[in-house]
């Protein structure tokens, strides 16, 4: 028997009406397997993974404290983009020697 996700109302009865698309079985691979995760200072996770069923979309999941109640899912188009960036900005020119 599956064990139904957890969720929030505010995921129940905003965020699945707003994206219809994402399906259960996407948020629940990145929650178990993400490919980045930061915690949030409210003490919620933001849990990004890839969906190649979507165009290899990035998915990024909100959870609660406890890290399996879902509270929001979407898309994010900037993921992608942020992750090409390089890590190590160039640092600023020394100032010229005298």
């Amino acid at each position: 028997m599956l064990v139904p996700m957890k969720v929030t109302a505010y995921f129940r009865d905003v965020v699945r009406l707003k994206h219809p698309g994402i399906e259960e079985a996407w948020i629940l691979r990145v929650i178990a397997d993400p490919l980045e995760e930061r915690q949030q200072p409210d003490g919620r996770y933001a849990l990004w993974g890839l969906v190649a069923e979507a165009q290899n979309r990035a998915l990024r999941v909100i959870t609660l404290e406890d890290r399996e109640t879902v509270h929001n899912a979407f898309f994010d188009r900037g993921f992608l983009r942020a992750m090409t960036r390089s890590p190590n900005p160039p640092s600023p020119a020394a100032p010229p020697s005298r």
